[in-house]
């Protein structure tokens, strides 16, 4: 009798909490949205873009969900990543962009949202290398070649980037500082612009991140990659130096892009989109698509994507107060 009493009691205190973690991964199950937006923060067509889109279908594939891809572009990213600042923190609203909105942009203009606390970092996509060409205005074929002519003409040489305090704005301000040489920026709001002029040999130089584009018109011969900001050479590139190879690794600079939610989404959405997407980043198609434009799949942690962007802010910081960058 003494042992059914104490069975029953048992019984009365442990079903609550069984039928409570039986529930719970239905209840996991649950909490991801069934339609999630994804801001990607550039316009349609750029490596950004159809990199977003390709992992957008993947998630959508994996998840069961809808994945539908928003393009908010402007000011180098900045418009784009406020509007996922500003959602909310549901797991409905995601975020694809470089991270230069959160780590380069602030340090140059006042930003809408505070970069350090209004976005959560999710996970680390890819670095999309920054690629220096020649167009058909020079005749310049190696880097050298370059610094020689930018020194006997100085001002001649024209550099174009996507636009003042963009990555290959910096790139050129340490190369400027550094190789001791007279460029004339060309600063472009648009890539689709800044791509036409560049085939049109409006301006010598061009930087900009490797993308589909880029790839027939290197082969064309009508661009000629003279090195590249990278970690390592690109398998797609494999004669092209990188900048730090040529004595410049201050300048050896790449754009890392990746996912990210509002401050304060559920540390448990943080997590399966993390896992969701180090997954896509494991398939075979989707890396094949990274790597076929010259991009490097990254993955890994929420946690350690947040760290290196911590680390690129303050250099950064240090980069642009150095240089005298400004948005003008």
């Amino acid at each position: 009798m003494t042992w059914k009493f104490k069975f029953v009691s048992s019984l009365h205190v442990l079903l609550p909490a069984l039928a409570c973690c039986l529930a719970l991964p239905a209840a996991q199950a649950q909490v991801v949205p069934k339609t999630i937006r994804m801001v990607v923060a550039y316009p349609t067509g750029g490596v950004g873009d159809l990199m977003a889109r390709a992992l957008a279908d993947k998630l959508a594939t994996q998840l069961g969900n809808t994945v539908v891809v928003e393009n908010r572009a402007g000011a180098s990213g900045t418009i784009g990543m406020d509007a996922v600042a500003k959602a909310q923190p549901d797991g409905a609203t995601l975020g694809f962009s470089a991270i230069s909105p959160l780590v380069l942009n602030p340090h140059i203009a006042r930003s809408p949202f505070d970069p350090l606390k209004d976005i959560a970092p999710v996970a680390s996509v890819m670095y999309s290398p920054v690629l220096l060409l020649a167009t058909e205005a020079t005749g310049t074929r190696d880097f050298r070649t370059l610094l020689d002519d930018a020194r006997a003409r100085p001002g001649a040489v024209r550099w174009a980037t996507s636009g003042r305090a963009s990555l290959g704005h910096v790139v050129l301000e340490q190369l400027r500082g550094v190789a001791r040489v007279d460029i004339t920026h060309v600063p472009y709001k648009g890539g689709a612009q800044q791509m036409n002029d560049a085939l049109g040999g409006q301006f010598e130089i061009l930087s900009i991140n490797a993308g589909p584009a880029l790839t027939q018109h290197i082969r064309s011969g009508k661009l000629r990659p003279l090195a590249v900001g990278a970690p390592a050479r690109l398998d797609s590139l494999p004669k092209v130096p990188t900048l730090a190879e040529l004595g410049y690794p201050a300048a050896n600079l790449s754009s890392l892009f990746g996912v990210f939610a509002p401050a304060n989404t559920p540390a448990i959405l943080i997590a399966k989109y993390n896992a969701e997407i180090n997954k896509a980043l494991d398939s075979p198609d989707l890396r094949d698509k990274l790597t076929a434009y010259g991009n490097v799949p990254t993955g890994g942690s929420a946690e350690t994507f947040g760290d290196e962007i911590a680390s690129e802010y303050e250099s950064n910081e240090r980069i642009v107060k150095a240089a005298g960058i400004k948005n003008d």
